[in-house]
């Protein structure tokens, strides 16, 4: 896990090495143990190293090819280094253990079509001094970043955005479009856009290449494309999933793992455990007090006899209130929950035991783990005929959770768009008029993810388009303490196969993730295979919001020039939904912490504003 970062002048003119050193140096977090900088000519690339593989100075980058055509900067894990590794041992001697040289030779001896060979996530530049050309790439799924900006004059890239704009000339703008479907349905990086007007990010799945100022890009990896076999049964499952865990052990630092009480953590965290006996493990965990929404601390502490340390964070108002500059600075560009501080804290809490952690993320979006997903597949078997069967699920959803919650959902997907788009910006009275008035065709964002025809059109668009921001979020609440975070779930053999499976190894008898269930018996304890009440990583957030530090702070923001200023918030309407939310008539958290974020994101760094 590094921090890489680049400019090519397209006008031919030098590169100024300072400049890429400071790149590096706003990005340090990325990569503590060591850092290279090559500079020759219109080309600068720049590498900050958190040692992960070979730790010894052998693995710096910029890595330079034997004849020293090809130059990389790389950032990430290719977990199939070794398999790779032998089958380039007869065209290339290799000089270190690490996956950088690997994934380089693969490039030199493969090109583009080296992609295809990755199991891992990843984000890298190879620069050829002979063709005088750049290519990039990243991971299938987008869990590293790679952010740039390009103009008639330079091509700039980098893993941290604050790094990358400290390159461009001027100060930025707000990409207005971001910013309204930030507020306006809670969505982030679902296209190449960013919260700031020209720097965009490079999509996962994508590739580019520059050359002679002419940039293209295209798109390497699609899931819909790449499907495999299903699973035949639940024993299948659990070993492609045993297997992935496998691969993200490899490392030469300390391995631990988060624990947050559910189903999917705790089948990592067992795995380790019994399969490959990790009885050193170190677990990290978010809890609250007794009784807060969100505490999982009984269900993570059925693990208190098999993990030898168990390590937790307990977030809070004050907490969040101490941290904000520090934490948003991370970010760099505005949140939609505050789920993402308590990761933050988790990783905080890790940083002096391990540098390598696994995590559950992607789990939820492949396999139907959101109650809501009832609702598409009630619309599937409506839509399909298969009436007795959705009746089925209806009356067993209703037995289980005593709820209503997927019927409710199946309305929702019933709806035409515009129901949808106004059921999503209904309670967003608080946005400006003119400012909504210039994104009036923003309705489409919805049906995007909740216009599917099936559950398996329905998990895709998830998986495709809102997955992202929790991998972003991940990395930013990780490398801020240089550690690196590895998903099992994400392995693409095993994601391939998932999105295989037919609905009802998903969704059955009222139950989320039925097939993976199945599999984990046996494996996990039963409370936590059973249980169906997770409702993500969530905090305590509507609380939070009520506490006098936080008052104060929403109440100054709500009357700030500043915010007003921005031209997206009507602050007298915002004020009374607050006063709403501080009576306990409602809860808009959610809005209230978008107010902040924007609040703080534009006073660092935006121009032309109050």
């Amino acid at each position: 896990m590094c921090g890489i970062c680049g400019i090519i002048n397209n006008n031919t003119a030098n590169v100024d090495e300072k400049q890429v050193l400071e790149m590096m140096r706003l990005m340090k977090h990325r990569g503590p143990d060591d850092q290279g900088v090559f500079a020759e000519n219109n080309l600068g690339l720049g590498h900050v190293r958190l040692s992960i593989l070979d730790l010894s100075s052998a693995g710096r980058q910029p890595m330079a090819s034997e004849d020293g055509r090809w130059i990389l900067v790389f950032n990430g894990e290719i977990y199939n280094y070794i398999e790779i590794r032998e089958k380039l041992l007869g065209k290339f001697q290799f000089k270190t253990g690490t996956d950088s040289e690997v994934l380089l030779n693969s490039y030199i001896s493969w090109g583009e079509n080296c992609l295809d060979y990755f199991n891992g996530m990843f984000a890298f530049a190879i620069y050829d001094r002979r063709e005088k050309k750049l290519f990039a790439a990243r991971d299938r799924f987008g869990i590293k970043p790679f952010y740039y900006y390009s103009d008639a004059d330079a091509f700039i890239f980098a893993s941290d955005i604050p790094s990358l704009i400290s390159a461009v000339p001027g100060r930025p703008e707000a990409d207005e479009q971001t910013v309204y479907d930030y507020l306006a349905f809670d969505r982030v990086c679902h296209t190449e856009h960013t919260f700031f007007k020209g720097v965009k990010k490079l999509q996962h799945g994508h590739c580019l290449s520059l050359k002679n100022g002419m940039l293209k890009i295209r798109r390497w990896y699609s899931l819909p494309d790449s499907l495999r076999e299903p699973f035949k049964n639940p024993a299948e499952l659990r070993e492609s999933l045993e297997k992935a865990v496998e691969l993200r052990l490899r490392s030469d630092v300390p391995v631990g793992a988060c624990l947050s009480g559910g189903l999917d953590s705790s089948a990592i965290v067992s795995i380790m455990l019994d399969k490959f006996q990790r009885h050193d493990l170190n677990t990290f965990s978010a809890v609250y007090e007794k009784g807060m929404r969100g505490d999982e601390t009984p269900f993570i502490m059925e693990y208190k006899d098999s993990v030898k340390n168990m390590f937790f964070s307990k977030p809070s108002a004050k907490g969040l209130y101490a941290d904000m500059d520090g934490f948003l600075s991370a970010h760099s560009e505005p949140l939609t929950g505050t789920s993402a501080y308590a990761e933050y804290k988790v990783m905080e809490s890790a940083k002096n035991h391990v540098t390598v952690i696994l995590n559950g993320q992607g789990a939820d979006e492949e396999m139907a783990g959101y109650h809501y997903f009832f609702g598409m597949l009630y619309k599937e078997l409506f839509t399909g005929f298969k009436w007795s069967r959705m009746i089925r699920e209806m009356l067993a959803y209703r037995k289980r959770h005593k709820a209503f919650l997927g019927f409710a959902s199946f309305i929702y997907f019933m709806m035409p768009g515009f129901l949808k788009n106004f059921a999503a910006t209904r309670g967003k009275g608080y946005l400006k008029k003119d400012f909504t008035a210039s994104f009036s065709g923003s309705a489409a964002i919805v049906n995007e993810l909740y216009g599917a025809p099936d559950l398996h059109q329905c998990l895709l668009k998830h998986f495709e388009h809102k997955l992202e921001h929790h991998l972003i979020w991940g990395d930013r609440s990780s490398m801020r303490f240089s550690l690196e975070l590895r998903f099992p779930f994400l392995d693409y053999r095993f994601v391939e196969q998932v999105f295989s499976l037919g609905s009802s190894a998903l969704l059955n008898n009222g139950e989320t993730k039925y097939i993976f269930r199945e599999a984990m018996n046996g494996v996990i304890p039963e409370v936590l295979r059973k249980r169906q009440d997770k409702i993500g990583f969530t905090t305590p957030e509507d609380e939070w919001f009520r506490q006098p530090e936080f008052r104060e702070m929403i109440e100054d923001i709500l009357s700030s020039d500043h915010f007003a200023g921005l031209g997206y918030v009507d602050p007298s309407a915002a004020r009374v939904l607050y006063r709403k939310h501080l009576a306990g008539n409602c809860d808009i958290s959610r809005e209230i912490w978008k107010w902040i974020n924007l609040d703080r994101w534009s006073a660092k760094y935006l121009k032309g504003k109050p």
